[in-house]
């Protein structure tokens, strides 16, 4: 398997993916946002889906878009009186232009399979070195911001007493969201990335407690499942977000059954 070329890159590819997933995904289920990641998926495949009209790199055209959106949005769906219509109307209109864009290109059947399901398989070293540039900045931003974005993410009271800015981080982290979505959609696509960047952290905040192991377990799980399935998708010549959803969604549910037996 490894003799292939191209399956060292798929395992480099999910691996930085993998860890950043791991990061990212805790303070997204601590700061409830996988109904945001879901909208930047589809942010994103607008994007990609621009990407293949104008003869682009997608990951390029994913990072373009959610960046831009993802403040705009975040700003927008400050009240929760409206967060749910506004998140609702920018997924349409999003859905709409990505439709759009793959309608007038000349690539659209592989291409909206590509951006949609993910195409680990086809990364290419140029892609895994431009993963690699991202996930390291990503993680440095994470680094630099960490104690803020804990007290914002777990405690809101003491980030109020420690007069920590909470709308600055909250867009900044927005940001880093934004480009860990396009990161993450090069290997489970647009519509699946919820599953990285949700099931690995929440299964994680049911075997352990504090942030750092919480972090750890979470990347361990996406690990797991990204490899996992890598390797099933090679034996079988199935899908690999496939096997990365159903792994991923078993890890899941252990943790809901050894959270079960804790509690009673």
């Amino acid at each position: 398997m490894f003799a292939l070329s191209f399956m060292r890159h798929a395992f480099v590819a999910s691996t930085l993916i993998a860890i950043l997933s791991g990061v990212i995904g805790v303070f997204v289920v601590a700061r409830q946002m996988s109904f945001m990641t879901h909208t930047l998926s589809e942010i994103g495949f607008a994007g990609g889906s621009f990407a293949v009209f104008a003869g682009w790199s997608s990951l390029n055209g994913m990072i373009l878009f959610t960046v831009l959106s993802s403040v705009l949005v975040g700003q927008l769906s400050l009240k929760e009186s409206r967060r749910e219509a506004v998140i609702s109307a920018v997924s349409a209109l999003f859905i709409g232009l990505g439709i759009l864009f793959l309608s007038l290109s000349s690539q659209t059947a592989s291409s909206a399979t590509s951006i949609l399901f993910g195409s680990v398989v086809g990364i290419s070293i140029t892609e895994v070195w431009q993963l690699l540039w991202l996930t390291i900045l990503i993680l440095a931003a994470v680094f630099l911001m960490y104690r803020r974005l804990k007290f914002t993410s777990f405690d809101r009271d003491g980030a109020k007493v420690s007069a920590i800015n909470e709308t600055v981080i909250s867009i900044l982290f927005l940001l880093i969201l934004a480009v860990s979505v396009s990161v993450t959609a090069q290997i489970v696509g647009s519509l699946l990335i919820f599953i990285l960047l949700t099931l690995p952290a929440a299964s994680a905040k049911y075997y352990t407690t504090g942030v750092a192991k919480m972090i750890g377990l979470a990347i361990l799980f996406s690990l797991l499942g990204t490899w996992l399935g890598l390797y099933l998708g090679y034996i079988t010549n199935w899908p690999v977000s496939f096997f990365i959803a159903v792994i991923e969604v078993l890890i899941y549910l252990s943790a809901l059954i050894y959270r079960h037996y804790q509690v009673n």
